[in-house]
């Protein structure tokens, strides 16, 4: 089919509180629908009216989140109702891994097209909901004609992606952002409102402040780096930041709180490097690594066996750490004030690897030949 119509399904989406998988979907959208493919996005929000938006990158239809349990939101009857009628008028369905409602209407709804997932994680923490949520998820994993996963390193290390009764409906498919979606203008009013100057080096990070972003080791690592380092992003863990900041002194760390488009363009394009400290397996693969690299900035993470060890690549895009090591986090930030060829030769090398594999036009490509095969099929 030339101009297959898409069905999204997540759990929450714009202009609800933003998240790496919220742009993940955003761009996805943005980067087919620039090739002809016509995208919907169903979700919940607690607030759900008006009930449908119309966005740049997509029709948005909401309904109510009734409970949100380990943030696994829940609708009720309505969101049955308006996921059925949806789904009807779509040619492909696309859910994106993990949300068990999700799970929950495929298989009461049972729609009659071609469904497909892309799998963004593992069920990492909640263990008690892994095993009671174990059979529906298998039974919705083998109903889908098409499994996406982001990066080769999900594939071989996910217990579940790895399985033989799926393995072969795999594809890798990294995620990706088209930069023209971007502010092309910074807003540097940022840095007096954190107050800082314009031109004052510093190392940021940059997203919602969750349990398994390793925060925490990049504040007890900054006590050893000679700049500021900008935590942007609210989240369940500020609290606990701001008071661990407190208690060791580690005054060259800076809380911007929740920052604008135009301001996270301004503090990704100045920063020395982006860091990304997360040492669990729910950071899946880590989109804000692929937002600085777009603007060449070297990058640190830390390798969990993730995707985020596929964007940045070691010793050439920047450096990947021991997870929970902050003295490791430290030497990697020192290094590159020490070396400013060193910084720019790893910037150059990020943005050259976002072209390649992570640009909109690569993402669009891959996700719309996807979405056309089922169509067809």
């Amino acid at each position: 089919m030339l101009n297959p119509s898409v069905l999204h399904a997540y759990r929450t989406y714009f202009p609800d509180p933003p998240g790496g998988l919220q742009e993940a979907i955003r761009q996805i959208a943005l980067a087919t629908g620039a090739l002809g493919v016509s995208n919907t996005i169903f979700t919940l929000s607690p607030q759900p009216l008006p009930s449908v938006l119309m966005r740049p990158e997509a029709r948005v239809v909401r309904s109510r989140s009734w409970l949100a349990p380990a943030s696994c939101d829940l609708g009720g009857p309505h969101a049955f109702q308006t996921f059925s009628k949806l789904a009807s008028e779509a040619d492909v369905l696309h859910y994106l891994f993990p949300w068990p409602f999700a799970d929950m209407l495929h298989a009461a709804v049972n729609p009659a097209k071609p469904a497909m997932l892309t799998y963004v994680s593992d069920v990492v923490r909640q263990r008690w909901l892994g095993a009671a949520y174990a059979p529906l998820m298998w039974s919705t994993l083998r109903k889908m004609k098409i499994i996406i996963a982001n990066s080769p390193a999900y594939v071989r290390t996910s217990p579940v992606l790895s399985h033989a009764s799926i393995r072969d409906k795999v594809r890798v498919i990294p995620l990706g952002v088209d930069e023209n979606s971007y502010p092309s203008q910074g807003d540097d009013g940022i840095f007096e409102r954190i107050g800082m100057s314009v031109g004052q080096g510093y190392f940021l990070f940059l997203g919602v402040l969750r349990y398994y972003k390793g925060a925490e080791f990049l504040v007890r690592a900054a006590k050893q780096v000679n700049a500021t380092i900008v935590i942007a992003g609210e989240g369940p863990e500020g609290q606990k930041l701001r008071a661990l900041a407190q208690e060791i002194g580690a005054s060259n760390v800076i809380f911007a709180g929740m920052v604008s488009d135009a301001e996270k363009v301004a503090l990704l394009k100045n920063c020395q490097a982006l860091v990304l400290p997360s040492h669990l397996r729910s950071e899946a693969f880590g989109m804000v690594l692929v937002e600085a690299a777009m603007f060449g900035r070297p990058l640190i993470s830390c390798e969990i066996g993730t995707g985020t060890s596929y964007v940045n690549e070691h010793e050439e895009t920047g450096f990947v750490v021991t997870p929970e090591q902050p003295q490791e986090l430290a030497r990697a930030m020192q290094d590159l004030l020490a070396d400013a060829n060193l910084t720019e030769k790893m910037g150059k090398a990020a943005r050259g690897r976002y072209e390649k594999l992570f640009s909109g036009p690569a993402l669009g490509q891959a996700y719309s030949a996807v979405f056309r095969e089922l169509a067809g099929a």
